[in-house]
């Protein structure tokens, strides 16, 4: 079972009209790292180990600027639990 939680939103400093090339690629390198995740209208949740899902913001952080972002902005919430968490188990009440 996982032991984490981890949203973000992800801010790239660039025009307002590449912005949502650039989220894409960002949910694209989550994808790719193969955790569950749900986007949400303000931030992406995932749900993993912290290391792993620290080292994809990492990632999503690198990516943004190899796209050409001058400066990354990325505010991260944590919910951390050793002995297991999810996200169903959360918000389960409210499905």
């Amino acid at each position: 079972m996982a032991n984490a939680l981890l949203s973000i939103q992800i801010i790239p400093k660039v025009k307002n009209e590449e912005l949502y090339s650039f989220v894409d690629a960002a949910i694209a390198v989550i994808e790719a790292a193969n955790v569950k995740y749900e986007v949400h209208p303000m931030e992406t949740t995932m749900e993993g180990e912290l290391s792993e899902l620290l080292e994809i913001v990492q990632v999503m952080n690198e990516k943004m600027t190899e796209m050409g972002a001058p400066g990354v902005i990325s505010q991260v919430k944590i919910s951390y639990r050793p002995e297991g968490i999810s996200m169903n188990e959360l918000t389960e009440k409210y499905r």
